[in-house]
């Protein structure tokens, strides 16, 4: 009989406190940014704004008005926003919990216009309030080559912090061949395509071990390394 008793009361208070917050009003509205700490693409302004806009914004309203799952691919709209939680507190909020889009790549195309390429190769538009440090490609670039060879260079770049730090710029010219800007010497390096890129720069590496290191940085506007078992050098 007791148990019977327990169970009935746990069920009337499961549903007295549910029908209460049914009836309770939102307070606050909520929204966390889980990695602005290190990048700021999205603000929690710009979402408030967004949900405003789509008449969702829960301030006000009962919990029974409020619709978290329309919040949520409200939310989803927003293309530099990864993925997003929308839940209410016991406090009587409704917090948007929001993951950001990692770029790994940042085009600026003759073609396409701006826009960056994410970690999971996916196309993702530039933002007017933050941009972040990682490698620029400018030139003739479709998405199809910003999302694999570029793709792949840029993740090759991430892996190997020396190359990162020393190539400024990666160019595509109308002949479609890519071009690295170095962040330091005046001249340009010709890669041709990017198939065997790393054997390519080996190839550069040898090369300013055994030539520029002997001649001098500044007596060559390019260095070419689209010929097999060869550098070829354009003198200034």
């Amino acid at each position: 009989m007791v148990a019977v008793l327990v169970i009935g009361y746990l069920i009337f208070s499961a549903n007295y406190f549910r029908d209460s917050s049914r009836n309770q009003l939102c307070e606050s509205f909520d929204v966390v940014i889980k990695d602005s700490a290190r990048t700021q693409f999205v603000l929690s302004q710009d979402i408030v704004n967004l949900v405003k806009r789509h008449d969702l914004h829960p301030v006000g309203k009962t919990f029974a008005e409020i619709n978290t799952l329309a919040i949520r691919d409200t939310i989803l709209t927003n293309k530099l926003v990864e993925s997003a939680e929308v839940f209410l507190t016991p406090g009587g909020a409704i917090v948007a919990s929001i993951q950001q889009r990692e770029p790994v790549l940042r085009i600026v195309s003759g073609l396409k216009g701006n826009f960056y390429v994410d970690e999971d190769r996916r196309i993702m538009p530039v933002s007017s309030s933050f941009a972040v440090y990682v490698p620029i490609a400018t030139g003739m670039i479709d998405e199809e080559l910003a999302r694999n060879e570029l793709y792949d260079f840029a993740m090759f770049l991430h892996s190997h912090p020396d190359w990162d730090a020393w190539i400024e710029q990666i160019v595509v010219e109308e002949n479609s061949d890519v071009v690295l800007i170095p962040r330091v010497g005046d001249f340009r390096i010709i890669m041709g395509s990017l198939d065997d890129y790393p054997a390519k720069l080996s190839k550069f590496i040898r090369f300013v071990d055994e030539g520029l290191n002997v001649v001098g940085w500044n007596r060559y506007s390019e260095i070419n390394l689209k010929y097999d078992n060869q550098v070829v050098c354009t003198r200034k």
